[in-house]
């Protein structure tokens, strides 16, 4: 299978980088909190604000998607049936 490397590759990539996002919303909403603001660990985290928004924002979006995708199918359906 020539693709094989390149498909393994890319997977590992996917699996580190959602790694490295778990680790660092882990850090940021669980730990972060306990931690005295003054400490210079507070840099390299944005505002916990973006730590509810970010998510609702991508949540809001990817239901988006979804239903659209199911009215498209259902619509193409019934067109083809027509």
């Amino acid at each position: 299978m020539p693709g094989f490397g390149m498909d393994q590759a890319v997977g590992w990539s996917f699996v580190s980088l959602a790694g490295f996002i778990f680790t660092y919303y882990t850090i940021w909403v669980i730990v972060l909190p306990f931690v005295e603001p003054d400490q210079p660990i507070h840099n390299f985290f944005l505002p916990r604000f973006y730590a509810i928004a970010g998510p609702l924002v991508a949540g809001v979006v990817a239901l988006t998607m979804i239903g659209s995708f199911i009215a498209y199918v259902s619509w193409s359906k019934k067109v083809k049936k027509s």
